[in-house]
């Protein structure tokens, strides 16, 4: 079934996501916790643990039919879990231009890779193998055959379903995975505006689909039409409808505002709901719901949310594949990140060491473990081993070159001059190639990289002589949101201050300079988190009471106001005082503009906002 054809868009009534809403029920955490249906729909006597292989033989020239698609990508996402990522491809390959389910687990694997190396060899091959895919899906008839000026209300009729077949309803759940992946690559794969507006338009067209699709499911579901795997149906358009409410609720209010304008709209409750259903049923999408909503808990709502993380949920989830996947990369990674989130930093440690060790076919799996652990080795003031995994990093991934040099140099700026002549290392050089390894996405600079480099300035050669930065790397801990992750952890917090207090008294028996006010704010910001994660508001608040008094002052540093609002509200909200956090929340937001970081703490803000705006109402 085509519900977007010739570039052409279909409308579709706006309040379907809000009445889907209505017919979500709650799974338990029971259900969570016991649920073992995972992805093995096709194969139920299969060894927990153990690669399932595919035991259908045809030649090339055969027709795949939807179960044998279904079937053997399932068995790709298995031998993927399983670390067996190039046997994952090579099941998907010979038949990836014949089969809509190949053809997207093909794709999406090497897409994987794209985004994971960002090579631009790679990000090419991805976007080749999206482009693939999506004439793979536009093989089937209803695609072919739909023009503009059908409309929408005909496809929904009973007579009009019982036209379609299952293929072609897969074939636009499909199309629409592929025309997201591949919008995301367009972003990332050049950086001029033509790029930009393509991926945009993608993302529209991906969107208007799920929701057609949506709609599609309640006309099914009403009917009782019956479709042998009409659960697969269902599991992408969880996914699919869960991922973009998902994702566009947590945008800031002001990019919400001009996305509605446009058409897209978000509901955070409904896309959890979505994703969780999703999670535990039994469709090829499954794991995929899973992942996605353990990215949310152990990432997401730390670096764009508020970080309060629902650890439970995520455990739970993620249970079974531990079971099932016990030296699974991905699996191991996920745990080793919800370890840390209950403050079990040793523990942590040990795991992401065996994500490491337990596959060396793909490098990109080393490159998060070792950002995971040069963290931890911040969290613990183990410089050494923070620079070890900082170096791996500078010299191993592509990702962001700029944010690791600095992050170097930022961790041996922490180190004693005869520790840092020993790693035959140079402070000042590494912070002067800062500028030049800057990168650009989507036509933009990535904001932490250009926080980098600012910072990096008071290194110049253009200066008579360089200007040493204060507790660099505490300071891209707090940009990084790494303060609830000790919070757990009073002895890394009690640690933490006793290095701040020593950095405070540094800076007041030092000559003003330029910097002055902006070092002894930063001080007070670091200082005035670690007593918040020690339970001691009153010297918190007068902390950062201390940094908005010195608003005017500030000449370099302007982030420094609005961040430290953000902190002062959180110790009201805790302290009971919702309504007063919200005003300063809302301060924050309004009141200041053009800093380093913005975009970020906006993601916050809104967080915090929905959640807590939500709870004063209740």
């Amino acid at each position: 079934m085509a519900l977007v054809g010739n570039g052409a868009e279909l409308e579709v009534d706006e309040d379907i996501f809000e009445d889907a809403l209505e017919t979500l029920s709650v799974p338990s955490r029971v259900d969570m916790a016991t649920s073992s249906q995972h992805f093995s729909s096709f194969d139920s006597k299969q060894a927990p643990g153990q690669p399932r292989t595919s035991n259908v033989k045809r030649s090339l020239s055969t027709k795949v039919d939807l179960r044998s698609g279904l079937e053997e990508c399932a068995i790709a996402l298995n031998l993927f879990l399983s670390n067996k990522f190039t046997d994952a491809l090579e099941l998907l390959r010979p038949w990836a231009k014949e089969s809509m389910y190949h053809a997207l687990g093909y794709s999406t694997i090497v897409v994987l890779q794209a985004v994971m190396t960002f090579e631009q060899q790679d990000i090419q091959n991805g976007i080749s193998a999206m482009k693939d895919a999506l004439q793979t899906c536009q093989k089937y008839e209803y695609r072919k055959k739909c023009t503009v000026v059908e409309s929408f209300s005909s496809l929904l009729s009973r007579g009009s379903l019982e036209q379609l077949t299952e293929e072609e309803m897969h074939a636009e759940i499909c199309y629409a995975e592929c025309l997201l992946q591949k919008a995301a690559l367009t972003f990332v794969q050049d950086e001029n505006m033509i790029n930009f507006i393509k991926g945009g338009l993608k993302i529209r067209t991906s969107y208007q689909i799920y929701k057609e699709c949506l709609s599609i499911l309640h006309v099914i579901q009403k009917n009782k039409v019956e479709q042998q795997f009409f659960y697969e149906f269902e599991g992408g358009v969880k996914l699919g409808i869960g991922a973009f409410n998902l994702m566009l609720s947590l945008l800031p209010a002001r990019i919400i505002r001009l996305l509605e304008f446009i058409g897209f709209s978000g509901n955070r409750e409904l896309g959890i709901l979505q994703l969780r259903e999703g999670a535990l049923g039994r469709s090829i999408r499954s794991p995929l719901c899973c992942l996605t909503i353990l990215a949310f808990h152990t990432y997401i709502s730390l670096i764009l949310g508020t970080g309060e993380v629902n650890v439970v949920e995520a455990e739970s989830l993620l249970e079974p594949y531990l079971q099932q996947f016990p030296n699974g990369s991905l699996v191991l990674f996920y745990h080793g990140r919800i370890e840390l989130l209950k403050g079990n930093v040793e523990e942590a440690q040990e795991i992401f060491r065996k994500c490491i060790s337990v596959q060396e076919e793909w490098k990109q799996f080393h490159h998060l473990c070792y950002w995971e652990l040069m963290w931890i080795f911040v969290f613990q003031q183990n410089w050494r081993e923070a620079y070890y995994y900082s170096d791996l990093l500078c010299k191993e991934s592509r990702w962001s070159k700029a944010t690791y040099v600095f992050l170097k140099a930022a961790i041996l700026s922490m180190l004693p001059e005869e520790d840092v002549v020993a790693t035959k290392e140079d402070v000042v050089t590494l912070f002067r190639q800062v500028d030049g390894l800057k990168q650009r996405i989507a036509g933009k600079s990535i904001p932490t990289e250009k926080f980098a480099v600012r910072k990096a300035r008071r290194y110049s050669p253009s200066l008579p002589v360089p200007v040493k930065l204060v507790l660099p790397a505490l300071e891209m801990m707090y940009v990084w949101n790494g303060f609830p992750l000790v919070s757990k952890r009073k002895d890394l917090s009690e640690n933490l201050l006793v290095t701040v207090e020593k950095a405070e008294a540094a800076l007041q028996s030092e000559n003003s300079s330029d910097y002055s006010v902006d070092d002894d704010c930063l001080v007070k910001l670091l200082k005035g988190c670690c007593l918040k994660n020690l339970q001691r508001p009153l010297q918190a608040e007068l902390c950062f009471n201390h940094i908005i008094q010195s608003e005017k002052l500030l000449k370099y540093d302007h982030y420094l106001v609005p961040f430290t609002l953000f902190e002062l509200a959180f110790l009201y909200k805790n302290q009971g005082e919702i309504d007063k956090a919200i005003k300063v929340l809302e301060t924050a937001r309004n009141n200041y503009k053009d800093y380093s970081l913005e975009s970020r703490l906006h993601f916050r803000i809104q967080a915090a906002l929905h959640l807590w705006k939500k709870s004063s109402s209740d």
